[in-house]
């Protein structure tokens, strides 16, 4: 087989084969043009960014639910639509101004005893526990504040 077959006998010898240098080069094409348009669509299905829905969801640690978030306006904005579910309300907040803060570590006691413990995931986080006074430690880049609150208490802050 020194020389390429036709496709097809009754085409002249001039016409592209299935091993020419032509379908040859073609394939190759393809097959990197495939490959790339696979690895671009894997990559940006793990560079897209993390949905609304996924960061606003309702978390429950034994008898304590809570939801973090309000970054964006639309996320303030459910959070206020769900106030009224929790009974406790703490805002995140940094400097003169009140920049919003998150990724604040949470620890909720009571009487000494952990009840939940959790990375806020937005600079307001609303709890729903079982009533009572509860003592709120949160730690942010290694500073700690904290304080005591009672349930009914929606706007508590803690400020860096």
């Amino acid at each position: 087989m020194d020389k390429p077959q036709a496709f097809n006998p009754y085409l002249s010898g001039n016409q592209r084969t299935l091993f020419s240098r032509q379908a040859r080069a073609t394939r190759r094409r393809r097959l990197l043009v495939a490959a790339l348009l696979g690895t671009s669509l894997a990559i940006a299905a793990t560079l897209r960014p993390a949905r609304a829905a996924d960061e606003m969801v309702i978390r429950t640690m034994g008898p304590v639910s809570y939801v973090c978030g309000g970054v964006a306006e639309d996320e303030r904005a459910r959070l206020a639509e769900q106030e009224k579910n929790f009974n406790l309300g703490v805002l995140f907040t940094q400097g003169p101004n009140g920049e919003f803060l998150s990724e604040v570590d949470v620890k909720l006691t009571m009487d000494g005893q952990p009840v939940a413990d959790f990375k806020a995931g937005g600079p307001r986080c609303l709890i729903r526990a079982p009533e009572g006074s509860y003592n709120i430690e949160a730690t942010y880049k290694g500073q700690a504040r904290s304080m005591k609150i009672s349930t009914g208490t929606r706007n508590a802050q803690l400020r860096w």
